[in-house]
């Protein structure tokens, strides 16, 4: 008998993409397929979002569901170190930011006869 559910990391199920507004970051969190929008829903929460920007001194997450997209924004309010001219930081961007969330570890439900889930493949330049 196999277990109801397993734990895997974000990026097995979704792909981000991050970017900055002043002091402001935003994370997008995308499905690679629609079958695991209620998985990113469920596990992909304002609050673990925040838990893990926490030692940036983050202020406010908002989250806003875009379920047609199969993805969630999130707009994360003092994560940046002041913004991209006042930080010493060395991605005050935020652009690899979303690898932060990706790495979230999550559970999602086993189907019958679901084989493991394979790790996305990189390109590589030749």
């Amino acid at each position: 008998m196999s277990e109801p559910s397993r734990r895997i990391a974000l990026y097995q199920i979704a792909h981000g993409r991050s970017g900055d507004k002043g002091n402001r970051l935003n994370v997008n969190v995308i499905a690679y397929e629609p079958r695991h929008w209620p998985v990113l829903l469920a596990e992909v929460t304002t609050e673990r979002v925040a838990a893990l920007f926490a030692h940036r001194g983050v202020t406010r997450v908002t989250r806003y569901e875009l379920p047609r997209l199969g993805a969630l924004n999130f707009v994360i309010e003092d994560a940046l170190e002041g913004g991209v001219n006042s930080s010493l930081g060395v991605d005050t961007h935020g652009k690899c930011l979303s690898y932060l969330v990706l790495g979230l570890e999550i559970l999602v439900p086993n189907e019958p006869g679901e084989t493991p889930l394979a790790s996305p493949v990189l390109q590589t330049a030749r």
